[in-house]
């Protein structure tokens, strides 16, 4: 429902920006109050001139977060002119807010500044002995580094570039492997899930753990089928790979129980359109192995999506399952060591190629335009493997603290806790987001910053929000969405051509969700609108 004071702002929008562009659909309007007595005409100019477009904006914005919905939420926003050094508007900006995905604002600002745009992720293929005969006489050892392309959202089919792996073993005289395809070093020691991740969403795809063998964004996707009659055999295929875990199938094709329930105040009955399945994917860690139990209506297909119970394990389940489609068997067993004829034993791994991943530009657009957690909690990682020497999520926080001071950023402006944001600890206030946005606007590498924002009505978690308005195509911006937060910041252009940044972050309220999302959005429409030339913002 649109409330008074939203009419009011949208109202006020249109006044002052008096642009011809496209703009917010009018809202009806609020009922009509007395009619004042009117002005003289030299009074009224005088008036209207010292209401500058800055001030109305502030107005405007004061009465939207004041409204009586919002009576127990708590806003911090922070609007600034960066080429000018003015602020346009500040509400709490130095308060800690929970910012849930704009904490990828730091991540990804920070692993561009001390890793560049084309740094590719190594994965390195070595072996235990020696090659003769078309063999390897020994293990092919994977020393990964976090690799997160391997996966169907950046390369359309995770297992390309696994079958990419196996014709470059091809292309070095290996048909066989005698010993085992196995893990090298742990390039990310420690846990494999963030601080502070919510237990009740660990089974869920955003909430899968990360490690130096990373498959497929951490998780698999289920199709389930059901039968043609009830009592049919329920099928169900694994992709990208069926090799890991083993799924056994448990649940049944029939039709759902009927629902009724009874329609308030009317004293009689209806229908409730039933669901067409309810299953479930019982894991079993010990075994890895998977059950699908429940039922699914005849001829209906559903989608699962499960997280892989062991990264490592994944990755290399599904290397191997490559290595087969290209003709390279794997006998999985230890092998003796130096059994070519002429060829001693090798006492360290002799590498054979390594295979790198696409530049950090592309792995950016992916993990910001959709919000992706795990490629966050990766850069993470790596930023403190690169940049200290240790892969654990400690160590890159304490690499982004020093790269945020070196920026200005205030101490008491940040808690840092993962990468991604999804930690119910991360806090960061308005002024560190816009400090941070001002900061790698400087960079050489900003392009690649801001090509990877979500765009207001075109693309990304904003793809849907703002169409039609100066804001569509304008505002690229990191949104953030845990329960009882939500953020919006990043940069728009004003109607006159300056270029704003903004941070709006919200928690704790109990209004809907929506609401507080309108908000944000109105008040990114009024900035892509506003003229600020004559006034110098204030």
């Amino acid at each position: 429902m649109t409330t008074p004071s939203r009419r009011t702002f949208i109202a006020g929008l249109l006044v002052a920006v008096g642009c011809a562009t496209a703009r917010p659909a009018t809202p009806s309007a609020p009922a009509a109050a007395p009619t004042p007595s009117p002005a003289p005409a030299a009074q009224r100019a005088s008036s209207a001139a010292v209401v500058s477009p800055a001030v109305t904006l502030r107005a405007g914005i004061d009465s939207l977060v004041s409204a009586s919905e919002f009576r127990n939420a708590n806003w911090g926003i922070l609007i600034v002119d960066p080429d000018r050094g003015d602020t346009l508007y500040s509400l709490h900006a130095g308060k800690l807010f929970m910012p849930a995905s704009n904490m990828k604002v730091v991540t990804g600002s920070v692993a561009l500044a001390q890793l560049g745009p084309e740094f590719r992720f190594r994965t390195t293929f070595a072996a235990t002995g020696a090659v003769c005969g078309g063999t390897l006489h020994g293990d092919l050892v994977i020393d990964g580094r976090g690799d997160p392309t391997v996966s169907d959202a950046m390369r359309g089919d995770a297992m390309g570039p696994l079958r990419d792996m196996a014709d470059s073993l091809r292309a070095h005289g290996i048909r066989r492997i005698a010993g085992r395809v196995t893990a090298g070093d742990d390039a990310f020691p420690g846990p494999t899930l963030g601080y502070g991740w919510s237990w009740d969403d660990l089974g869920a795809s955003y909430s899968a753990g990360v490690d130096e063998l990373f498959f497929n964004e951490g998780a698999a996707r289920v199709i389930v089928s059901g039968a043609r009659r009830p009592g049919g055999r329920v099928t169900a295929s694994v992709l990208p790979t069926a090799r890991y875990p083993s799924l056994h199938i448990a649940a049944r094709t029939a039709y759902a129980p009927e629902s009724l329930a009874v329609a308030a105040g009317s004293g009689g009955r209806r229908a409730v359109a039933a669901t067409h399945a309810d299953l479930a994917l019982v894991l079993d860690t010990a075994a890895h192995t998977l059950s699908l139990t429940g039922w699914i209506a005849p001829g209906i297909v559903d989608t699962m999506d499960i997280v892989y119970p062991d990264q490592d394990t994944a990755y290399l389940s599904a290397l191997r399952g490559a290595l087969v489609e290209r003709g390279v068997s794997v006998q999985n067993r230890a092998a003796r060591l130096g059994t070519c004829r002429g060829a001693a034993a090798h006492a360290s791994l002799d590498t054979l190629f390594v295979y790198q991943s696409l530049p950090l530009r592309d792995v950016l657009r992916a993990m910001a335009k959709p919000s992706q957690n795990q490629i966050a909690e990766i850069l993470l990682r790596t930023i403190g493997l690169e940049r200290a020497g240790s892969g654990t999520p400690d160590s890159g926080s304490a690499v982004v603290s020093r790269q945020l001071l070196a920026w200005g950023v205030q101490p008491d402006g940040y808690v840092l806790r993962d990468g991604s944001g999804l930690s119910r600890y991360d806090y960061l206030s308005p002024e560190t987001l816009v400090h941070v946005l001002a900061a790698i606007r400087h960079d050489t590498a900003f392009s690649a910053f801001y090509d990877a924002l979500p765009i207001a009505g075109v693309d990304g978690t904003i793809e849907n929000r703002m169409r039609g308005t100066p804001a569509q195509g304008n505002v690229h911006a990191k949104t953030g969405f845990v329960a009882n937060a939500r953020s919006l910041s990043g940069y728009v252009t004003t109607a006159d051509g300056h270029v704003l940044i903004f941070s709006t972050l919200c928690n704790n309220w109990t209004a809907p969700v929506r609401d507080v999302e309108r908000v944000q959005d109105d008040i990114a429409v009024w900035l892509a609108s506003i003229h600020l030339n004559g006034d110098g913002g204030r």
